[in-house]
């Protein structure tokens, strides 16, 4: 048997119009083309050829500038990349925390140069130059020579027990012509003193 619809029943009357509760966002929606337009940023445009040149070289300038301090920071993110990876960081610091042989190489060379050039007194000229070019010269060859083997030999054995996943191409090459520099002119700079000690940082 049916019961009569209960007077307290769900209201079915329909919602007024002008109902306060929010509907969407509350705005309309931007269109694609209006949203980019407000996310680019205005470019400049070189007037002619001459200018665009002038913005290249300027930019470019800027990013050698970057990249020298970072260098010079000691940041391998703008490292060659001949310089980069732990094995040549390994390499560079053996290297700079050595007095070799070989890095008085150009000094010596310098010296030998400078010899030639003084006025030496006739009568002893001859017997300096000969004692510079038949002594003095072959035994900083045999010198270099033996130091950048050594050098060459001893890094690949040391980069191989330090670090048996890197590559030992080039290595020894790389910390042979190292140690033929002057310490001051070496790139990228040393971090560590004769002696293993870390290079003070500038003030």
């Amino acid at each position: 048997m049916l019961r009569r619809r209960s007077q307290t029943s769900v209201d079915d009357s329909p919602v007024p119009i002008d109902d306060p509760k929010p509907q969407g966002k509350g705005r309309p929606t931007p269109k694609r083309r209006d949203a980019e337009s407000r996310r680019r940023q205005p470019v400049t445009a070189p007037k002619d050829r001459k200018e665009a040149y002038r913005q290249s070289r300027a930019k470019q300038a800027a990013e050698r500038e970057r990249a020298r301090k970072g260098m010079l920071a000691g940041d391998e993110r703008y490292y060659p990349a001949r310089d980069k990876g732990p094995a040549r960081k390994f390499a560079r610091d053996w290297v700079d925390s050595r007095r070799l042989p070989s890095q008085y190489f150009l000094p010596f060379s310098m010296l030998i140069l400078l010899a030639t050039w003084v006025p030496w007194p006739a009568d002893i000229r001859p017997l300096i130059l000969s004692s510079v070019i038949t002594i003095g010269w072959p035994i900083m060859m045999v010198g270099v020579l033996f130091t950048s083997i050594y050098v060459a030999w001893r890094m690949k054995r040391l980069v191989a027990e330090k670090y048996p996943d890197e590559s030992l191409r080039g290595v020894g090459f790389y910390a042979a012509m190292r140690a033929l520099q002057i310490r001051k002119l070496r790139f990228p700079p040393p971090t560590v003193l004769p002696g293993g000690k870390p290079v003070p940082p500038k003030k």
